[in-house]
């Protein structure tokens, strides 16, 4: 059965590939957005602190703004929060999103255990996000990401490659992003625990994102 929705999906991605190249040629619409490196530091109780991107890993990246902050708690001894955010205004040149399933193993990090999750924010409906506990040698790590465009949030890489062709034909628009967040898991930490930590950003964070990522 999997074998099969793969295959549909598969030749879904192929069609729809079709249909974007057909696209291409059109003057696509390049919406005006704030740059994420205005994203306020403070989020709530969380304080953040900017991360230099190094330039071999924004080669790989491509054009497109992005965002790497460590957020932290002054008064409350917790670990930190790092966020990492990826906005290409345009996706037909070829600069696309790539997945933190390819980067994560990329910089070290094994995927120890995969699911999704529901996050539900103020102001916005309740949208799936990827789950992944990652570990290099003794360091674990959980990790939520998704993908986010025109105020939608997206944790299937084949559903946001969907919109995007949609996207491209029905809006003229190919930008989009991704949104990624974790933190430490202390020894013996329950992972509930560590994924209220992400929340609590996530939760300050989302209510901001149609500033940066333009609906």
């Amino acid at each position: 059965m999997k074998t099969r929705l793969r295959f549909i999906l598969c030749v879904i991605l192929l069609i729809a590939t079709g249909i974007f190249i057909h696209v291409r040629g059109r003057n696509e619409i390049l919406p005006p957005h704030e740059p994420l490196a205005s994203l306020p530091h403070q989020l709530a109780q969380w304080e953040g602190t900017d991360v230099t991107i190094p330039p071999t890993v924004l080669e790989v990246l491509g054009s497109g703004d992005f965002l790497l902050r460590t957020y932290q708690t002054p008064s409350v001894a917790q670990p930190e929060v790092d966020l990492f955010m990826a906005y290409f205004p345009s996706q037909r040149t070829g600069d696309t999103i790539h997945s933190p399933k390819n980067c994560l193993p990329g910089a070290g990090w094994s995927p120890m255990e995969s699911e999704r999750v529901s996050i539900q924010t103020e102001g916005h409906p309740r949208f799936q996000a990827n789950r992944y506990i990652v570990a290099k040698g003794d360091d674990r790590q959980l990790v939520l990401y998704w993908y986010w465009a025109h105020d939608r949030a997206v944790a299937s890489e084949y559903w946001a490659k969907f919109y995007l062709v949609a996207d491209s034909i029905r809006m003229n628009r190919s930008d989009g992003s991704l949104i990624r967040v974790n933190t430490p898991l202390l020894s013996g930490e329950n992972v509930e625990a560590a994924q209220q930590r992400l929340l609590s950003v996530v939760g300050n964070l989302v209510p901001l994102l149609d500033r940066y990522v333009p609906k």
